[in-house]
């Protein structure tokens, strides 16, 4: 049973300062709760319209009615199952490795699908401007898949952290050296900068280079998709 108070602070976790204060972010659907659940991430709450539904190590699962989701869902169409989750602790960036670096990206599908291809080619740090939207949004989670609970995202100072770094730093630009002709490192940080303005004024003067994705067809398209562009550079980095 879900009483009335839960289902307030529920809806309130759609709001990032509610996420904040109470250190708590929503996942809803089924294969993404249960791989959370699976996950390092500690549970606050499992709610689901059939409890029996959800494969969770015999957690406790609280049974909720269409109305109470259709109530506390950020979806048009609930699926039935929601999970509240503690917002890990923060941890420092592995050094070893690449970091990706995010200054200002807006679209909460295209964080979404950055997590998961930092997932997918083995990236374990993401580090963001304060004006990059939440990793903990509902768009976000969806978009991730899962991924969110196998890479470190940390919201920094980015002009702080790349002046401090000792890493090579590689910024991303329309007018920068082709990717092609560069010898990438075995680590360093990419920095891929906001949908429209790319990457910050004060953030470009800290790069020491900076590179470019050659264009092949007609120039009539004004740049990729800054989520597509990542793909290709994530490649770029692991071949």
């Amino acid at each position: 049973m879900v009483v009335k108070s839960e289902l307030k602070l529920i809806k309130s976790l759609q709001q990032k300062k509610c996420r904040n204060e109470h250190g708590l972010f929503v996942v809803e659907g089924k294969k993404t709760v249960e791989e959370v659940v699976n996950s390092d991430m500690k549970v606050y709450k499992l709610l689901a319209i059939d409890p029996s539904g959800l494969d969770v190590n015999g957690l406790q699962v609280n049974a909720i009615s269409n109305k109470e989701l259709g109530q506390v869902s950020s979806l048009k169409n609930p699926n039935g199952f929601l999970g509240v989750f503690h917002i890990p602790e923060k941890t420092e960036s592995v050094l070893s490795d690449w970091i990706l670096v995010l200054d200002g990206i807006q679209d909460p599908g295209n964080l979404g699908t950055i997590i998961r291809l930092c997932d997918w080619f083995g990236i374990t740090d993401i580090v963001c401007s304060a004006t990059t939207v939440d990793c903990y949004n509902a768009k976000v989670l969806q978009a991730t898949m899962g991924s969110i609970t196998r890479v470190n995202i940390q919201y920094v100072d980015l002009e702080a952290f790349l002046s401090a770094t000792k890493l090579p730093v590689y910024g991303t630009f329309m007018d920068g050296v082709s990717v092609n002709d560069s010898k990438l490192p075995e680590k360093g940080v990419m920095i891929m900068g906001n949908e429209g303005k790319g990457v910050s004024g004060a953030v470009a003067k800290l790069c020491t280079d900076r590179l470019a994705i050659p264009q092949f067809g007609e120039a009539t398209t004004e740049s990729l998709n800054v989520a597509s562009a990542t793909a290709i550079l994530l490649h770029e980095i692991r071949r």
